[in-house]
């Protein structure tokens, strides 16, 4: 079956419970097309250019993955959903209350952005997982801050894979030591790979991009790194997440099918630096 191309998403007027609708389904057939069933591909909501009625919609429907690059924005977006979920919890005859506890329950906030070291600290607690790794300089920065608060924290090393020099990625040749090397660490847990493909209107041109990181991924495994907690690839967006599925990714990064699409038609798959706030 061929892979869904860029023309044949959801058309902006939808309403988001149509194009998550329409995700749901995409993200499952993919999954099917690989050997694998659609509960094992996990999707997180990247949010950076939705309005947070839409975030709060999206956590209504019952999504639970979201992702930030902007540190300053993730920090806001985190505290407006913790407090809507203490409201909620206080709300009477709600199904649940009481039983949800902080930070915003239920959701599991990633950041996938490039990391600045100074910013390190102000995303220790918030997140679940870090996508974007990609130096032992960064790496003993976050074991440093998460020592500090006793929180250990789990990351994926970012690769880059297409060899753009636009990408921010370690290189290929140096992946499989920096894992080794984060796996020493008391307060940090290596749990896979990241990269990101070349933008292109055409799906298959990730390809591979996604062929060659899911073979450093099976590298790493068979070296016995992190053990069996080395278990996520993370790869594609929402114009190439049913090639990446199909070439073993395990974790997607999807925005504008999600939200739409923000000014620019690459605008999404390009890399945003964490700026200053």
């Amino acid at each position: 079956m061929p892979t869904t191309s860029r023309t044949d998403e959801v058309p902006a007027a939808a309403t988001l419970r149509e194009r998550y609708d329409t995700m749901k389904q995409r993200v499952a057939e993919a999954a099917r097309r690989s050997g694998r069933a659609p509960g094992e591909v996990i999707v997180v909501a990247v949010s950076k250019y939705a309005e947070m009625d839409d975030v709060r919609r999206l956590v209504a429907l019952g999504h639970q993955d979201f992702g930030e690059s902007h540190v300053q924005q993730l920090i806001q977006r985190a505290a407006m959903l913790e407090e809507m979920q203490g409201r909620r919890r206080t709300l009477p005859g709600v199904a649940g209350a009481g039983a949800e506890s902080g930070p915003a329950a239920g959701v599991r906030w990633h950041f996938v952005g490039h990391l600045q070291r100074n910013k390190v600290k102000k995303v220790i607690g918030l997140v679940r997982l870090i996508h974007s790794v990609d130096s032992l300089r960064l790496a003993e920065e976050i074991q440093a801050v998460a020592f500090k608060k006793d929180e250990p924290l789990d990351v994926l090393v970012q690769v880059n894979c297409s060899g753009e020099r636009s990408k921010h990625g370690c290189a290929v040749p140096a992946a499989i030591h920096l894992c080794e090397q984060i796996d020493t660490m008391i307060h940090l847990r290596v749990r896979g790979l990241m990269t990101m493909a070349p933008y292109s209107e055409n799906p298959e041109d990730s390809r591979p991009t996604f062929e060659r990181c899911r073979e450093l991924f099976d590298e790493a495994r068979t070296l016995g790194i992190a053990g069996p907690a080395f278990n996520i690839l993370s790869m594609g967006m929402s114009g190439d997440f049913e090639v990446a599925i199909e070439c073993g990714a395990n974790l997607v990064r999807i925005g504008s099918s999600l939200f739409g699409s923000p000014a620019g038609a690459a605008a999404e798959h390009g890399e945003d630096d964490d700026e200053d706030e």
